[in-house]
């Protein structure tokens, strides 16, 4: 049975490529300039290694290393940071989330699949968490697009 619950785990694959990095990086810039909304966008490898990070004009400097910190908290656990933050809402045991330096409990961060199987993650900060992750899901949907594309 627990062979069952690692194959149902969404597996770690190649990492992503710089071209993939900057073409997620650039629709979440698009998508956050249409709304006036200064972000910094980080972009990691399935390695949790740095591939890009992008400071729009005018971003808060303390959100350099929160999109970081998303970024990586996304690859790590292999899931949205918003289940971070979901579970600090509910309080109770899910506190001891608090006392883990290695993940960011901020909507914002989200793993990017190639094939099924995350190839990195990106992180968004800058504005509200759920606006944060408005960009950062635009972001990934213009890797998702990508893939739709027909191999010439």
């Amino acid at each position: 049975m627990a062979a069952d619950r690692v194959d149902s785990v969404v597996q770690y694959g190649p990492p992503l490529m710089l071209a993939d990095a900057k073409a997620v990086a650039q629709a979440a810039e698009d998508y956050a300039r249409e709304r006036g909304w200064p972000m910094v966008i980080a972009v990691v490898d399935s390695a949790c290694q740095l591939l890009l990070l992008h400071r729009m004009d005018q971003a808060q400097l303390g959100s350099i290393r929160v999109s970081l910190q998303k970024a990586e908290t996304a690859v790590a656990f292999r899931r949205p940071t918003a289940v971070f933050q979901d579970a600090l809402g509910q309080g109770g045991s899910h506190l001891r989330l608090l006392a883990m330096d290695n993940l960011m409990p901020l909507e914002g961060g989200l793993p990017l699949l190639c094939n099924g199987a995350v190839a990195g993650g990106i992180g968004v900060s800058g504005m509200q968490s759920d606006q944060d992750a408005l960009v950062a899901l635009a972001g990934a949907a213009a890797l998702t697009a990508a893939q739709r594309q027909p191999v010439r």
